[in-house]
């Protein structure tokens, strides 16, 4: 999987963090990968990205506190996904 880029989004609002970060998944292509940098575990993310990218995507902790959390997020390459929507 080919990175793309690293997504920081420790200096944020809270409130766009989601939206930027779904966002920049949507915009990779398939194999294709971005680091995202939190100040905390994503954990309620990663449960997001399963209620809504289903089969889409990976994702790899590349490090995990106690100040600072990377996490490769990854989308899975074409025909990955859901088989009801035709692998989107």
């Amino acid at each position: 999987m080919q990175i793309k880029t690293t997504l920081d989004v420790r200096e944020m609002p809270p409130k766009l963090r989601h939206p930027t970060i779904f966002r920049t998944f949507d915009e990779l292509g398939p194999a294709e990968a971005f680091v995202l940098v939190n100040d905390h575990d994503p954990k309620p993310l990663f449960y997001q990205f399963s209620a809504e990218r289903a089969g889409a995507f990976t994702w790899n902790y590349l490090e995990q506190g106690p100040e600072t959390w990377r996490v490769q997020v990854g989308k899975k390459a074409s025909g990955s996904g859901c088989s009801a929507c035709g692998g989107a």
